[in-house]
């Protein structure tokens, strides 16, 4: 905590001593007129507040997503002229090999072929202030020994059709000259905010996360300041029918990104919260709110980056107080090297159930987070854990980036369950110890990553992942098998194709 708080005060004092937008026109300088003119040249060449955070796999997918194109920007001459149209089409395959997955109540060796075709129309600019945009989706998974699932199946589905009031200038310009536009959505989305931890679309997952319901944001992410803020009820994801939305369930919140300082850190206050009806008994009825703050940036004059955040929850679930929280913490360095090598340090805190008799629930609740961050393999989510990690990543060619790192994990409530463990496609009571007397070790694993750009519209992905089982999911297998296994592997490689450069 110390280091936390000598790194951001440090971080302070930068922004204030280093950042030429803080000093004023009237302000008196000694600097020789020379420096003054470089120093106004160099703020002149800024055009945008925005910083991407450095820390590991925690940026939100753009909008519209990666895959799409401006036409009048693409390769295409005939489509010069198409600067009011957004196409975009991509195709993803992916075979993964699973061999002991802890998620399951067999131990087996699984081989399975995931399909994913997505295809996007937007129109802009051209009926202004309307906009559109409507994306499609195509989600299948062949030769798995596992009945399906909607983490892996959901054909033929719309995933976004929204209408959009766009004001380019509604609240003015910032200080670099950009517009702060307003936008008020309504509709079908998908989107992630903040770290994807709470708001993920799920981009590795088959599927998708989406939501109906109305969204408006004031400014942009180029703007020194901008507010996001929605009120949404989530859609069901149905195998065999057409999706809709869960009409007892509402989903709201608001994130605030101020990038003033963005050259040191960037903050991003927000606050998330659910709502759940009891359908008259049938299900529990859930009120939660989540006030958090996200703080990310680098130490100027050094190769450190950092990424801290908090989050606590409260309100009532099922009957009882909720009280849960979460804090998370990264440390990255980058070298001078022509292969930007990075390594990074994080270490995630996210609490679990104290007492499963009491009148507190402390699990946290991650709403519609992703889960990925945590570990390659989905076996961990944000709930009721204790992860350190150690990340390198690097890019020996301009088509070719590595990734890997060694991870460690722990129960943070030795009374509270291990989500995901023998419990998809068949829930079970194996995944939690009420006595405690299974231990906190959930396990190790090590993971190594590689993505290759084969063309230019063609990335090749190959993965690799072991986890090594720790006492408690020993224990737990035990009690369901009465046999225990050491740990499992997952190898995994994809192909993506784009339409557009």
């Amino acid at each position: 905590m110390k280091f936390l708080l000598l790194l951001l005060h440090t971080a302070i004092l930068s922004a204030i001593s280093i950042n030429p937008i803080q000093v004023s026109a009237d302000q008196p300088t000694t600097q020789p007129v020379a420096h003054a003119a470089t120093a106004e040249s160099e703020v002149t060449k800024k055009t945008t507040y925005f910083q991407r955070a450095r820390s590991y796999s925690t940026h939100p997918e753009s909008d519209p997503p990666r895959y799409v194109r401006n036409l009048a920007k693409t390769e295409y001459e005939a489509f010069r002229n198409l600067d009011w149209l957004d196409v975009g089409i991509d195709h993803r395959t992916r075979y993964e090999l699973r061999n002991d997955d802890i998620r399951r109540n067999q131990v087996l060796t699984d081989h399975q072929f995931l399909l994913r075709t997505r295809a996007y129309i937007g129109i802009r600019n051209i009926l202004d202030p309307f906009r559109m945009a409507v994306e499609f989706q195509d989600s299948r998974g062949y030769n798995s020994h596992f009945p399906k699932d909607n983490r892996d199946w959901n054909p033929f589905e719309l995933i976004q059709t929204y209408g959009e009031l766009y004001f380019k200038d509604a609240l003015g310009k910032d200080d670099l000259g950009n517009n702060r536009p307003l936008r008020i959505r309504g509709g079908r989305m998908s989107w992630e905010a903040v770290d994807r931890r709470l708001l993920g679309n799920n981009q590795w997952r088959n599927t998708t996360n989406n939501f109906e319901g109305f969204r408006v944001t004031f400014g942009q992410e180029s703007n020194d300041w901008e507010l996001d803020a929605w009120g949404m009820q989530p859609v069901i994801r149905n195998i065999n029918e057409f999706d809709g939305r869960s009409k007892d369930q509402w989903f709201y919140g608001a994130v605030g990104h101020w990038r003033k300082w963005s050259d040191v850190m960037t903050i991003q206050p927000y606050f998330m919260g659910l709502k759940q009806d009891d359908r008259h008994g049938r299900q529990a009825e859930r009120d939660i709110y989540s006030p958090a703050i996200r703080v990310y940036g680098v130490v100027p004059n050094t190769g450190i980056d950092f990424d801290f955040g908090t989050i606590y929850q409260f309100g009532q679930d099922n009957g009882r107080k909720k009280s849960a929280w979460s804090y998370l913490l990264e440390v990255g360095y980058s070298i001078k090297h022509d292969w930007k090598p990075r390594l990074s340090a994080f270490y995630g805190f996210v609490s679990g159930d104290r007492n499963p008799n009491d009148n507190t629930d402390n699990r946290f609740e991650r709403f519609f987070g992703f889960a990925r961050p945590w570990s390659p393999d989905d076996y961990l989510i944000m709930e009721n854990v204790k992860a350190p990690k150690l990340v390198f990543e690097f890019s020996p060619h301009k088509d070719v980036s590595i990734d890997g790192g060694y991870s460690w994990f722990w129960l943070a409530s030795t009374t509270d369950r291990f989500n995901n463990l023998m419990n998809v496609s068949t829930p079970t009571v194996f995944n939690r110890d009420s006595t405690g007397q299974s231990g906190d070790f959930i396990g190790q694993s090590i993971n190594a990553r590689i993505n290759y750009k084969l063309a230019p519209l063609v990335d090749v992905t190959i993965g690799y992942s072991r986890f090594m089982n720790g006492g408690f999911v020993k224990n737990r297998q035990l009690a369901a098998f009465g046999e225990a296994d050491g740990g499992s592997n997952f190898f995994y490689t994809e192909v993506s194709i784009r339409a557009f450069k």
